[in-house]
């Protein structure tokens, strides 16, 4: 069976909203073009405001503390440095985020999607020269339907891929074959992606991507069917090039 890109995302805030896209050029060494090119600080951020540095998920606002942000879609204009979301809930807004009056109305769009108690939102900042991923270093997400459909199985409902917040997306040969990937490289077209380590998952893959709700102990499932907590995979740029949906991918 032949590997094949069947998505691809990015999510051009962290947390907040995702962007489905026909294809993508990737470089060497970089995040996605477009991909948490910003990040919103929660109160307990030790990010400066405006000294902006890559931080751990814990200062950012994010749908494992705050589920109704998974709800979000979004659609970066790169051009003009603009993003519209959408909610359900809360309808649309179009903001500059590097405008600071429009990232307070952001801040403000999302205030009633904090659940009460939970930390809110503060602050914009733009990632400094990188997308704000989760990984230490400029990570690409890779997740596949082939373990997507085994870990529905096990919870016994259909999960949405856009639960995990992937950028790539595989059909594959069978279910977690993606670990066996770690510490090898995935050739995508001429892109070559250097697989790193598995991704230890949180509470928002809990969430209903269309209600924003936890409906689904997702890691639980994860940890009494396999024993692990991890889905998905993080790899780096080795070689940069273009991807679309449809290229085939194989291992070198």
């Amino acid at each position: 069976m032949t590997i094949a890109v069947t998505e691809l995302f990015r999510h051009p805030i962290k947390g907040h909203g995702r962007e489905a896209l026909d294809s993508v050029t990737l470089e060497a060494g970089k995040t996605m073009p477009g991909d948490r090119v910003w990040a919103i600080a929660n109160q307990m951020c030790k990010v400066a405001a405006d000294k902006p540095e890559w931080a751990v998920p814990a200062n950012w606002s994010r749908g494992s503390k705050c589920p109704g942000l998974m709800a979000i879609n979004a659609k970066l204009d790169e051009e003009t440095g603009t993003v519209l979301l959408s909610h359900f809930a809360q309808g649309e807004i179009t903001v500059r985020p590097d405008d600071p009056a429009d990232a307070q109305r952001l801040v403000d769009w999302t205030a009633p999607l904090m659940p009460e108690g939970q930390m809110t939102s503060h602050f914009v900042v733009r990632a400094p020269g990188r997308g704000m991923t989760d990984a230490p270093y400029p990570s690409i997400s890779i997740n596949t339907h082939n373990s997507l459909r085994a870990l529905s199985q096990a919870a016994g409902t259909k999960l949405s891929p856009l639960r995990w917040r992937g950028n790539i997306w595989l059909e594959a040969e069978g279910p977690w074959q993606e670990f066996e990937w770690i510490g090898k490289t995935i050739r995508i077209g001429t892109v070559e992606l250097a697989v790193r380590e598995p991704i230890l998952r949180c509470t928002a893959t809990m969430a209903n991507p269309d209600t924003g709700a936890r409906d689904v102990d997702t890691l639980k499932t994860l940890r009494d069917t396999w024993d692990h907590q991890d889905f998905g995979v993080y790899a780096e740029v080795a070689k940069g090039g273009e991807i679309g949906i449809g290229d085939t991918a194989e291992l070198i």
